[in-house]
């Protein structure tokens, strides 16, 4: 069994330690709290596609011929 010395040794939060501290704080404050929670994976994130408007439903010209349609693909 391991004994605890009667007082154990602190961190140095001084200067340099300190500082380091509180920049990975900070950098972790800067991460958004859903990402914290449910990470999304970078490969997903690179082949999500962007979304795009479409047109509202029923608002379809049924007389244009389809030459006349325009894509925007």
């Amino acid at each position: 069994m391991t004994s605890t010395p009667e007082t154990p040794e602190t961190p140095n939060l001084d200067g340099e330690d300190l500082k380091a501290l509180r920049e990975e704080i900070d950098e972790l404050k800067a991460i958004p709290e859903e990402e914290l929670v449910n990470p999304l994976p970078s490969a997903v994130q690179e082949r999500t596609a962007t979304p795009h408007p479409t047109d509202a439903i029923g608002s379809e010209n049924w007389d244009a011929s389809a030459a006349d349609e325009v894509s925007d693909d």
